[in-house]
């Protein structure tokens, strides 16, 4: 199916992505206004995966960064700039653009690329929730033998802008670009990784955008209740912050928020939510989805947290997400587990790599 994006699909896509940002993939007020323009400079279009053919080029947008970082600046122009610095490297021609995962503002990830450029974005992403690197977002193809990624990317205020383009190894290139996220104040949008949309589909999580849409609309009318019940999930605790952490390492935000309640409930997170622990143990881990919400009951991020806070914890299960096999890769845990120094990975489960 052929549609195009409307300021009806807004808010919903922006706070169905809040949601499963599982306390990162952006804030809801910049990706309200990236999405508000690009519907006025232009017509996004939101397609099917179904229309297009297996062997169709595709590319991933993102937003790489800490969220919490000082001084960051990635304006749409800079969007484009990251994927016209892209296409330069790619022998063919792209034909879609998909985003990275589903959060506030990276589910609207290429809506101003199309409304400028004319390519639709493909109802997939790279995994229908947010997670912190790069490579948790690829789709599996640090497994692919001979495959070799290309990432441009720009971004940071005038003082401290970057931009350019890199090719090679996966995670190499991956690290280049979260090092100039650094050196541009925190963040820098990035468009990466060209791959057939038929290897996107196997890959990566189909209708991830329309479900991020669905569960706005069930959010904006119930609040976190709602969310949480559309999920399959839970409000597993709520409390008053009385410890909170966080600091910037290898350009990720990394930290640990406690609650005064009687579970003493302790949040880990490397920008999202890795880690729910009570008094009595572990409630969920990563991929579970634990999102956390202010006291008005809206999407608050592991990066405004806050000592005094009283704070909502939704938790649901990983088999209620549409999530990438690549969620089951032990590997692309660890960085993530050395950052927190906690060990949470799930077991891996069978891949059949394409």
């Amino acid at each position: 199916m052929k549609r195009q994006l409307t300021h009806d699909d807004i808010r919903a896509a922006v706070y169905g992505g809040a949601v499963l940002g599982g306390g990162g993939g952006g804030f809801v007020e910049r990706g309200l206004r990236t999405a508000e323009l690009a519907l006025q400079v232009g017509t996004p279009e939101l397609w099917s995966a179904d229309e297009f053919a297996d062997g169709d080029l595709t590319a991933t947008v993102a937003l790489v960064g800490a969220p919490a970082a000082p001084d960051p600046q990635v304006l749409p122009t800079h969007l484009v700039r990251a994927l016209e610095l892209l296409r330069r490297e790619l022998p063919g021609d792209l034909v879609a653009l998909h985003t990275n995962e589903n959060g506030a503002e990276t589910t609207i990830n290429g809506w101003f690329h199309s409304a400028l450029t004319g390519l639709p974005v493909i109802d997939l992403a790279c995994n229908g929730r947010a997670h912190p690197s790069s490579q948790m977002g690829a789709m599996g193809l640090h497994r692919r033998d001979g495959y070799r990624s290309s990432q441009g990317y720009a971004g940071g205020k005038p003082h401290a802008y970057v931009e350019g383009a890199v090719s090679g190894r996966l995670d190499a290139t991956s690290n280049v670009v979260r090092r100039a996220s650094v050196e541009a104040g925190g963040w820098v949008g990035v468009a990466r990784n060209p791959v057939e949309v038929g290897y996107a589909v196997r890959n990566g999580a189909p209708g991830a955008i329309g479900f991020a849409i669905e569960l706005g609309h069930r959010f904006l009318a119930e609040g976190p209740a709602g969310a949480a019940a559309r999920l399959g999930g839970e409000i597993a605790a709520a409390g008053t912050v009385r410890a909170y952490r966080c600091e910037q390492r290898e350009g990720l935000d990394v930290g640990v928020a406690v609650l005064d309640d009687a579970q003493g409930t302790t949040l880990h997170f490397v920008n999202e939510y890795m880690a729910l622990d009570l008094a009595d143990g572990r409630r969920a881990a990563f991929p579970d989805l634990i999102t956390t919400f202010d006291e008005a009951g809206q999407p608050l991020a592991s990066a405004d947290v806050a000592v005094g806070q009283r704070i909502e914890v939704l938790v649901a299960p990983a088999e209620n997400l549409l999530l990438s096999p690549t969620m089951y890769m032990p590997e692309v845990y660890a960085p993530v587990e050395a950052l927190l120094g906690i060990e949470f990975a799930p077991a891996e489960k069978a891949f059949a790599h394409v």
